[in-house]
């Protein structure tokens, strides 16, 4: 979760690193902070006036900000899926600018691979904490961070070795075998096929080969199995960057991220029909589905900030996208909403009982979005 990239560059190697940063996308500082802010807590102060406003699309909106028990989506299952999918375009973009400055394929992958081991280590610090290092049987394995830094590993290893083409085939391929492991692997005692919470094939992988401690207790969905069809969305990514340094005109650029956008959800919403969307087993309907998304999401950025200049409005979210790493583990070890609640429960005390725990949440998102401006004032940016 680092912002480390964000310049635009054409993809031949010839270009100069000054052009490159002439063009910086304010458009991926953008997206990642609107993907940040509902994990920030803007995510948290609409999710509490479901049923407080008597409003019914502020409670459809504030029940898209919570995760189906199983089968289903809701926009909320589209938040980390989005940051994969981020997290390759940046990377195009950082490969790219190491390439031209004369870095060769080995120096990129140690960097990266140690960014990987960081990140590692930094999820089960975090999953963890306080960490009980003397019994690993209790620590989770699988984290957040983990997975960013294992997929762009490998979609490194593919960006530096295999054309784009080649790389779709590379996600064609995953989600296919991964369609196919789950319909065609027998799970002892319930057969080949079974997507159910106790009889899926990814929940029997973690129950026999992860080791430590199991979020769901009978699977971990940030396990072993549902890396491969995460890691495709980083993948994408790194096409999708890799359209926007190229030479093309910015309105063919936009033609080519929402015309991928549309097919893969129109895509995701057949498969879905034998391959149910489920964040939970991050089934191959659901990678195609916020993959589609995602490049849509992206268009609509790149087209209002880069293409036709508005960019003031950008100024809230790009304070919170070029510091997302620290977004995501200052809320682990600061508690900003009880910081909230002894500065601002004065105020919002004189309210009715039923809007507290929302306005404490837009104290703690205000507190929260004034420490990283602090930091953006200070050109403080913490990256790995």
């Amino acid at each position: 979760m680092v912002s480390d990239v964000n310049a635009g560059s054409a993809p031949v190697l010839t270009q100069s690193v000054d052009a490159v940063k002439s063009r910086r996308l304010s458009s991926i500082d953008a997206l990642r902070g609107f993907d940040m802010l509902l994990i920030a807590g803007g995510g948290a102060f609409i999710e509490r006036l479901n049923g407080k406003t008597g409003l019914a699309w502020v409670d459809w909106i504030a029940s898209q900000l919570t995760h189906p028990q199983w089968h289903g989506f809701t926009f909320y299952d589209f938040i980390f899926p989005l940051f994969l999918f981020i997290a390759g375009v940046s990377l195009s973009f950082s490969l790219q600018a190491g390439l031209e400055k004369g870095m060769e394929k080995p120096v990129l992958y140690r960097k990266v691979f140690r960014r990987m081991v960081i990140l590692i280590l930094l999820g089960i610090v975090d999953k963890n904490v306080p960490l009980d290092i003397f019994n690993p049987g209790h620590i989770r394995y699988g984290s957040v961070l983990g997975r960013i830094g294992l997929a762009s590993f490998v979609a490194t290893l593919l960006y530096l070795n295999f054309s784009w083409k080649q790389r779709l085939y590379w996600v064609g391929g995953i989600l296919l075998g991964y369609y196919a492991a789950l319909f065609l692997i027998p799970v002892p005692g319930y057969g080949a096929g079974d997507l159910s919470f106790e009889g899926n094939l990814v929940g029997w992988v973690d129950r026999t080969m992860m080791p430590g401690r199991l979020l769901q207790k009978t699977y971990d969905e940030l396990a072993i199995l549902t890396q491969f069809p995460a890691v495709c969305l980083t993948i994408i990514g790194t096409i999708a960057g890799e359209l926007l340094q190229s030479d093309r005109s910015e309105r063919t650029k936009l033609t080519y991220l929402i015309a991928p956008g549309l097919y893969s959800i129109g895509a995701a919403l057949l498969w879905s029909l034998h391959f149910p969307i489920n964040k939970h087993l991050w089934s191959s309907s659901f990678i195609l589905l916020t993959a589609g998304m995602a490049f849509l999401f992206l268009a609509f950025f790149y087209g209002i900030i880069d293409v036709l200049g508005y960019r003031k409005w950008t100024f809230f979210f790009k304070v919170i996208g070029l510091n997302s790493l620290v977004v995501y583990l200052a809320y682990r070890f600061i508690d900003f909403n009880h910081t909230s609640k002894l500065l601002f429960e004065g105020f919002y005390r004189h309210t009715g009982d039923q809007w507290h725990e929302s306005l404490n949440a837009l104290g703690a998102l205000a507190l929260v979005w004034t420490f990283l401006y602090v930091l953006y004032r200070h050109k403080i940016f913490v990256k790995i």
